[in-house]
């Protein structure tokens, strides 16, 4: 299956308290590969990670993972992706991450989530990329985020245009049509 769209899924590294997180990264995985397209994702065989990367596997999809030295162990580094890099730091990974992705895929997480999410919003509001963002909103999880969101640029930290660069979709048939227009987009 040739590589011609990648998805970069920033997730947790542990399920969550709702069934609906797990189920949404395994039908993530699953439409990742229904595509053609490839994963790019953290390495890790745990949580929400694992999840979507068996799932992309199963489907016959391509996946391309990135893991820190010294995660390797607490993540449990999957070893039979495509292609498996292991860095020094975490700045490696998530610029590694990024650098092999089309687009920006943000599952329900913790911190690391979080940090990455913000990272790449950051760039894009300083204009270092345009890669879309998506945050695929499984039952409500993103809604204290995005009401965050809005109280920095309510409390004139950013401004309103900061919200633009995020898309947030509350089910996979909405995620994945968002995707399409994308690589349409990008192939145009």
């Amino acid at each position: 299956m040739s590589q011609n769209f990648s998805i970069c899924v920033y997730c947790g590294s542990r399920d969550g308290t709702d069934p609906a997180y797990a189920e949404a990264a395994e039908a993530l995985g699953t439409a990742i590969a229904a595509e053609g397209w490839r994963l790019v994702y953290g390495a890790g065989d745990i949580g929400l990670m694992g999840r979507v990367a068996r799932s992309a596997q199963i489907g016959g999809a391509e996946t391309f993972g990135v893991i820190p030295v010294h995660l390797f162990d607490r993540e449990v580094g999957k070893r039979d992706l495509t292609s498996f890099i292991v860095t020094e730091t975490m700045h490696e990974r998530k610029k590694v991450m990024f650098m092999n992705a089309d687009a920006i895929v943000v599952l329900p997480g913790g911190a690391g989530s979080l940090d990455e999410f913000f990272e790449v919003l950051t760039w894009a509001q300083l204009g270092l990329h345009d890669k879309p963002i998506l945050l695929f909103d499984t039952a409500g999880y993103w809604a204290p985020l995005n009401a965050l969101m809005r109280h920095v640029v309510d409390q004139g930290f950013a401004e309103a245009g900061i919200l633009d660069f995020v898309q947030t979709v509350s089910d996979l048939e909405a995620l994945m049509a968002r995707l399409r227009a994308a690589r349409s987009a990008r192939n145009a």
